[in-house]
């Protein structure tokens, strides 16, 4: 199958995910400083979302010009991760709406975890499907970030029952490993 319909249909899906996220997004009651300053955490939450978002389109993207066909397999597993990535507008909105309480903030990061998988499924899928020593296989590597991520988001879940913003300080760190340019691809792509 060609993949350009499943590129389509998961931009549209994380299209929409980002406009849920900051139509969840309310003015300050008043036009003041001090209102805009209490709405400083749930800006900073939905900043953090949005680079999540931002970074599983970017890397979907590298991922999916390396990806020759696809078959059903893959559908299923893209559909399995756009699945995780649609719930981030409600467990987002659920910190919020809390005020950063643990249970919502764990759930978070379980959000976060089984997003991750969901893409390590994908990818190994994607693999199977070129087979082992494929253009996506050898420019992914060890892939350290995507081995080390599901750690430290479970980390995070644990240090979000002591602390809530430890956890969301973990789930940060894990973002910021994120925004650090990946060049694997697009070395890959270079020397093809």
């Amino acid at each position: 199958m060609n993949k350009n319909r499943l590129e389509a249909f998961s931009d549209g899906v994380l299209a929409i995910v980002i406009t849920i996220m900051v139509l969840e997004l309310h003015v300050p009651a008043e036009p003041t400083w001090p209102a805009l300053l209490h709405e400083l955490p749930t800006l900073l939450s939905y900043l953090l979302s949005f680079i999540y978002v931002g970074i599983y389109w970017n890397n979907h993207h590298h991922m999916l010009h390396l990806a020759g066909r696809i078959n059903g397999g893959v559908l299923w597993a893209n559909l399995h991760l756009l699945f995780w990535l649609s719930l981030i507008p409600f467990t987002t909105r659920w910190m919020n709406d809390t005020g950063l309480a643990e249970v919502p903030v764990l759930v978070y990061g379980l959000n976060l975890l089984l997003a991750a998988i969901a893409y390590y499924i994908l990818k190994t899928t994607l693999i199977r499907q070129q087979g082992r020593g494929g253009a996506l296989d050898q420019a992914m590597g060890q892939d350290w970030k995507g081995k080390g991520s599901p750690a430290l988001y479970i980390a995070g879940m644990g240090l979000s029952l002591v602390n809530p913003l430890l956890g969301i300080a973990a789930y940060t760190v894990v973002a910021a490993i994120w925004l650090i340019p990946d060049r694997r691809v697009e070395r890959f792509i270079a020397h093809m």
